[in-house]
């Protein structure tokens, strides 16, 4: 499902990753971890398009983004690819329903198909009694949810998740753990999880461990 080889990444004088190479399996949860520094989220970033490699070769279900201009990357990111932050970006001033139809709503999609996957993805994650309350109405474990919903929304073959649980108590992180893998067995997600977590990154299929910009150990 995704294949990077020898991505280089500098930021001015900074060289955040020297040369990383890595293969994803379709249906894989894969976990990357290491210390704060390590490169982590920049590969994260450079592998689910959202920045770009400063030499090297990133393939996402067969299609090399590098061929991409920006328009055909946004609609490929918008198609192809979800993403779930420690930080929820829900909009305020829209519902959660609202929110998890934006991206629908970008992908042309009609109000009524972007209504009929989010509720439908609301019911999943138990969130259907909450379809019209606001992101400050909700607790940070729904809010997290809804985002998950959103990311999910145009059935993305992949789900990039940095630092998920970050931002959650103990007891919703352990939920969302969990949703990570039912939603692999339900819609069969490719997921890559950037995390401190331990306890996410045990249960995973493989874990990367990164160190200075350059991944040192798979453990399965």
């Amino acid at each position: 499902m995704i294949k990077a080889e020898n991505i280089v990444k500098s930021y001015g004088s900074l060289k955040v990753l020297k040369g990383v190479s890595v293969q994803i399996q379709s249906g894989e949860i894969v976990s990357i971890t290491g210390a704060s520094g390590a490169g982590k989220s920049t590969l994260l970033h450079i592998i689910s398009t959202l920045d770009k490699a400063d030499s090297g070769e990133v393939l996402v279900d067969g299609i090399n983004i590098n061929s991409l201009n920006d328009s055909k990357l946004a609609e490929f990111r918008n198609r192809k690819i979800g993403f779930v932050f420690q930080f929820h970006h829900l909009l305020p001033e829209f519902t959660a329903l609202e929110n998890i139809c934006i991206p629908a709503y970008i992908a042309r999609k009609t109000k009524k198909e972007a209504e009929k996957s989010a509720l439908e993805l609301m019911e999943f994650l138990n969130l259907t009694s909450r379809a019209t309350h606001k992101p400050s109405e909700l607790s940070g474990g729904e809010q997290q949810r809804v985002a998950v919903a959103r990311a999910l929304i145009n059935r993305p073959s992949v789900l990039m998740a940095d630092e998920p649980s970050g931002n959650l108590d103990s007891e919703n992180a352990a939920q969302l753990h969990k949703l990570f893998f039912e939603l692999r067995d339900k819609f069969g997600q490719t997921i890559v999880i950037v995390t401190h977590n331990e306890e996410l990154a045990s249960m995973s299929d493989r874990r990367l461990f990164m160190r200075d910009g350059l991944i040192f150990d798979h453990k399965v």
